[in-house]
C-alpha cells in the first residue's frame, strides 16, 4: 500500500485522513484562541492580506476549502454582499460545526458543506475564487486537490493558498525551537493536547516550501503564479489565475 506523511511519521495513504480529523476532533474547540496565541494575533494580518489580494467583488461566488472556524468565509460574505455567495467547506465535522455556529452568532448565514478536496461536489466552473487557508498542508494528495480547485473555478478566476511556509534561513533556529518546544507546551496547557501541535510543527517542515508550491500550482494548470512572503517566511500567500 503507497504511503505518506503524516509529520514526520509515514503510514499508509488510507490512514492519513482519519489521521488528520483525529487531530482536528481534538482540537476544535480551542482552535480560534490556540491560533492567537501560537502566532500573537499575526494569524489575523496574514487572512486579512489574503482578503486584500482576492480581487473579490460584491456579487462574487467564493468557495473557502478548509474553512475551518470560518474567518475566511466570513470577511469574503462582506465583500460580496448578498449578491454573492459564500460557501464554507471543511473535511472535518468539529471543525465545520464549530465554524457554522461562530458565524451564526454573527448573523452570517452561509452554505456548508463536509467535503474532500480532493473530490470537491461542485459543478466545472462555479466559483470566481477559491480559497484555502492552513489546510493544503494536511491534505494527502496535494496536486490532485489542486487540480480539483481549479476545475472549479470560472475562467478569470483564481485561487489564494495562504499556507505556513520556509522561514527565512536566519531565523530557523529559533523557529524550531519555538515549533518543537513551545507549541507542544503550550497546547499541553491550553487544549490539553501536545501531539496535536507536534504534528502541526512537524506537518509544517513536511510542507512544500514557496517556490516547489509555485511550481506544483503551475504544473496543475494555473496561470501567472505568483506569492507573498509574510512574516520573514513563516507564512506565504500563493495566487494563481485560471485563464
Amino acid at each position: 500500500m503507497p504511503e505518506t506523511d503524516f509529520g514526520f511519521q509515514s503510514v499508509p495513504e488510507a490512514d492519513k485522513a482519519a489521521r488528520v480529523r483525529a487531530v482536528f476532533e481534538s482540537v476544535a474547540g480551542k482552535y480560534d484562541l490556540m491560533n492567537d496565541l501560537m502566532s500573537g494575533g499575526l494569524h489575523r494580518a496574514w487572512k486579512a492580506f489574503a482578503i486584500a489580494q482576492s480581487g473579490v467583488r460584491t456579487g462574487q461566488q467564493v468557495l473557502d476549502v478548509a474553512g475551518g472556524t470560518g474567518d475566511l468565509a466570513q470577511a469574503f460574505a462582506k465583500r460580496v454582499g448578498p449578491q454573492g455567495q459564500v460557501w464554507l467547506t471543511d473535511i472535518n465535522s468539529a471543525m465545520l460545526v464549530h465554524g457554522r455556529d461562530r458565524l451564526i452568532d454573527r448573523g452570517l448565514r452561509l452554505p456548508v458543506a463536509q467535503c474532500d478536496a480532493e473530490h470537491l461536489p461542485f459543478r466545472d466552473e462555479s466559483f470566481d475564487l477559491v480559497s484555502v487557508a492552513f489546510g493544503l498542508r494536511n491534505m494527502t494528495h496535494k496536486a490532485h486537490a489542486l487540480a480539483e480547485m481549479r476545475r472549479v473555478i470560472k475562467p478569470g478566476g483564481r485561487l489564494l493558498v495562504l499556507e505556513f511556509s520556509k522561514v527565512w534561513q536566519p531565523l530557523a533556529g529559533a523557529y524550531d525551537s519555538f515549533s518543537f518546544g513551545f507549541l507542544p507546551w503550550l497546547g499541553k496547557r491550553v487544549a490539553g493536547d501536545p501531539d496535536s501541535y507536534r504534528y502541526l510543527a512537524e506537518s509544517i517542515r513536511r510542507h512544500p516550501d514557496q517556490t516547489t508550491l509555485k511550481a506544483m500550482m503551475t504544473a496543475s494548470g494555473f496561470d501567472h503564479v505568483d506569492y507573498f512572503n509574510l512574516t520573514a517566511g513563516v507564512v506565504a500567500l500563493h495566487r494563481g489565475f485560471k485563464y
